[in-house]
């Protein structure tokens, strides 16, 4: 794997990256959590352009640019509500993260920025959506080297912790 990836404890908005990655809802249109920050930080714009993308499913992956933020695109995953365990959930977030990434290579995109999808509003498990953002981030820089730095933001503390337990990532220290 040549690819690296990064924990750090912050804020997703402020990051200078290529892109960053929204926790979307269906509509794309913003909501709560890293979602309604990503859109307040980016400006009206993202919204308007958002409107025009025609929403997304769970699992799928749409790309803006960034706008107002310091990252040159927003890639909006749609990540699954979680209901139980037994709906298809771990699939979807899954396709989530990977959906992103491939729009990361197709972009051109050497460094990305992943928020905790789904572990927020919509309720999935942190160490179990933990094991499958790392699992599916590691398995897809094994065979793509052109994506050379991907980060895990984490803006809650639990979050924070359960990454911090994986090997492997390297830890950046808050500013």
């Amino acid at each position: 794997m040549k690819g690296k990836m990064k924990l750090i404890s912050g804020d997703i908005t402020q990051l200078e990256v290529d892109a960053i990655v929204n926790a979307a809802n269906p509509s794309l249109l913003g909501g709560g959590g890293v979602d309604g920050a990503i859109h307040r930080a980016a400006g009206p714009e993202l919204k308007a352009y958002c409107r025009k993308c025609g929403g997304a499913r769970h699992g799928e992956a749409k790309i803006s640019p960034g706008f107002n933020l310091p990252a040159r695109y927003v890639i909006h995953a749609v990540g699954p509500v979680w209901k139980g365990g037994n709906q298809g959930e771990e699939e979807t977030l899954r396709k989530a993260y990977l959906n992103s990434l491939k729009l990361a290579s197709q972009h051109g995109i050497k460094s990305i920025a992943f928020p905790n999808i789904s572990t927020g509003v919509y309720g999935f498990p942190k160490k179990k959506a933990a094991d499958i953002a790392i699992g599916t981030v590691k398995e897809y820089l094994t065979l793509h080297p052109e994506i050379e730095e991907v980060i895990f933001v984490c803006f809650d503390e639990e979050n924070y912790r359960i990454y911090a337990g994986y090997p492997g990532l390297e830890i950046i220290p808050a500013n």
